[in-house]
């Protein structure tokens, strides 16, 4: 018998015999009766297709499940409740990925979330993107609609899910049968940290997910990781050149390989930058470590120090648009390249050699080789970068906000007020090049991004994932006002579990971003002013402590104030950007006017001599 469904009613016309088998199967599996104790790690038993689905998630040791229940998963969500798997309900399923993406950046396990057919699939499609671009694990399980000899035509949310998930995820794994399920989330996990992490989607029909079989299915273990010998004995001779000064330039590949990214670095006497998404893989306070990027783009102290390198060992990294302000690389005579990903091996940068390897494995084959590459201590590099970093502090700390709080002050006092395990989650706004350049990050795993998709609005979602996995960590956000109109519903979600992320709001009723690129080519900005809004009434809507900030000496006290709260707390904090120079953009504008035609820099020119002749410039 088939088993029509739709949002008025659903299972309607469900035979008797197989609610009864399903009532069995149910309290069978509640009463933890299906799994044998002794097989750590399986999933076996009688049971239904959503009980196995969501045992086989707890055995790869999932955390929560993000995501809004809907027609073709209540089954599976009921069975998470049944089983005790944690799950969080938000408000729109691009926050679920989001969600998901944080928490697995936080933790680096697998984020999971769970969403419907048609638009729960579209809703997430550019939070799992973010995940993909960014190398994050994540497991998507999509619940689709009735498949096999229960399929109907012009079924609710028949979209193509497979084709619309590959867009966006390493791979798509379609369940044909029950007995397929819990292999399919296993091997989604596999996928997801294998090589370079990124989304695995698992897409089960709902009628399998009632469906009741016999499983016996066992853990996969654990990746294999890499290694190409021949190129890391040729990356080993160049290291071992004692004429030839080295630089690190690490990326996420790094994250959880710190204290052997030091030992190496201190091998090599070699100062270490890193991507944005390579914050916090050598901690800043480290001596050889000179924060973000080696140009222009990146803090002064590397860019001073790489000047005088010879080569650059990047490990974990791609190169990518965001991370180096539009490839605006600086060049050097020898570039070693190693990355887990092959294809992303010389991409951007010439590599004398390209190693394809896990960073890890690299790192710890170069420490038991030390003694050709070994170094002798200099003292000499390491006060350069003490008191390089003192001059970087010391222009950073300057006051430009007149008519309201320095962004760049905001990020500097987040600094002195959080504990060195404190999560801090940066969204697309102007001031994440600040945040990039100026915030020391001094644990890894504690500084969030989103880098190469730019989803606006990620960072109150992706904070929320983390805070419901790490509820002993203090977590806060810094948030522009338009990336708040993206995902400012979800704070209903930290009022309502009690989630006690503190939201930091740049408020200048506009999308500086935009503005800060529009202006210099055009004169003028198109489509960048936003509509005042009444914080302190959506916060009282919300559920959550509200306070302002409106100016920079308001700072320290205004986030000593939130941090002692003991709930979500939305902070409005009124910006003034005023005229402090955005490296990451003055680098970008530079890189993007070398790669003009000389027709196109005509009509630039053309353009903005004609705009600058008139007094008023229409804004909006």
């Amino acid at each position: 018998m088939t088993l029509p469904i739709s949002r008025r009613t659903l299972l309607k016309g469900l035979m008797a015999t197989s609610v009864a088998q399903l009532t069995t199967v149910s309290s069978t599996a509640e009463a933890g009766i299906f799994q044998d104790k002794a097989d750590a790690g399986w999933v076996k038993g009688h049971m239904t297709g959503a009980q196995a689905l969501v045992e086989a998630l707890i055995q790869e040791g999932t955390d929560c499940v993000y995501g809004i229940p809907g027609a073709q998963e209540n089954e599976l969500w009921d069975a998470m409740k049944a089983k005790g798997l944690g799950y969080l309900l938000c408000t729109h399923e691009f926050s679920a990925a989001c969600m998901a993406d944080g928490a697995a950046r936080a933790t680096g396990k697998p984020g999971v979330l769970c969403v419907v057919p048609g638009p729960g699939v579209t809703n997430s499609l550019s939070g799992v993107g973010e995940a993909l671009l960014d190398s994050v694990p994540l497991v998507w399980i999509i619940g689709d609609v009735a498949r096999g000899e229960k399929h109907r035509p012009f079924q609710v949310h028949d979209l193509p899910q497979v084709g619309l998930a590959k867009q966006v995820s390493k791979e798509v794994i379609e369940v044909h049968e029950v007995g397929e399920i819990p292999d399919a989330v296993r091997r989604a996990f596999y996928l997801a940290r294998c090589g370079e992490p990124g989304p695995v989607a698992v897409v089960v029909p709902y009628n399998l997910l009632l469906e009741a079989h016999k499983f016996a299915s066992g853990p996969l273990g654990l990746p294999a990781a890499p290694f190409d010998e021949d190129a890391f004995q040729a990356a080993l001779g160049l290291l071992g050149n004692q004429k030839l000064r080295w630089g690190i330039y690490a990326g996420l590949g790094c994250m959880d390989h710190s204290a052997a990214l030091g030992q190496v670095a201190e091998i090599l006497q070699a100062p270490v930058a890193t991507s944005v998404s390579g914050k916090g893989a050598l901690p800043d306070c480290h001596p050889l470590a000179v924060g973000y990027g080696y140009g222009k783009y990146g803090t002064r102290t590397a860019e001073d120090l790489f000047k005088h390198l010879d080569g650059v060992l990047a490990i974990g990294v791609k190169y990518s648009e965001v991370s180096t302000a539009f490839y605006a690389i600086p060049k050097h005579k020898h570039v070693i390249h190693v990355d887990v990903n092959e294809k992303n091996l010389g991409q951007i940068v010439k590599s004398d050699v390209c190693v394809h390897a896990d960073a890890g494995v690299f790192l710890d084959r170069l420490i038991a080789q030390q003694d050709c590459i070994q170094r002798a201590p200099n003292p000499k590099l390491t006060e350069s970068i003490r008191k390089q970093k003192a001059l970087d502090l010391k222009i950073n700390s300057g006051n430009y906000g007149k008519c309201g709080a320095d962004p760049m002050a905001l990020v500097l006092a987040l600094r002195r007020c959080l504990a060195a395990d404190a999560l801090v989650f940066v969204d697309v706004t102007l001031a994440e090049h600040y945040a990039s350049e100026a915030f020391s990050v001094y644990q890894p795993r504690t500084y969030f991004n989103p880098t190469d998709n730019q989803a606006m609005g990620w960072s109150i979602p992706a904070a929320l994932g983390a805070q419901r996995v790490q509820p002993q960590r203090t977590v806060v956000t810094i948030t522009g006002d338009g990336c708040f109109l993206m995902s400012a519903m979800e704070i209903t979600t930290a009022a309502r579990e009690g989630l006690p992320v503190k939201f930091f709001v740049l408020d200048d009723q506009a999308y500086h971003y935009m503005q800060a690129l529009q202006k210099p080519a055009y004169l003028r900005t198109t489509a960048t002013i936003l509509a005042r809004m009444d914080y302190e009434a959506l916060a009282r809507g919300f559920g959550v402590f509200y306070q302002e900030i409106h100016s920079t000496d308001e700072l320290e006290g205004g986030i000593r104030a939130a941090l002692c709260q003991p709930g979500p707390v939305l902070t409005r904090v009124v910006t003034d950007y005023g005229k402090r120079e955005v490296r990451w953009i003055e680098a970008t504008k530079d890189r993007f006017t070398q790669e003009l035609t000389t027709a196109q820099k005509m009509r630039f020119l053309a353009r903005i001599g004609s705009r600058s002749l008139r007094f008023h410039q229409p804004n909006d």
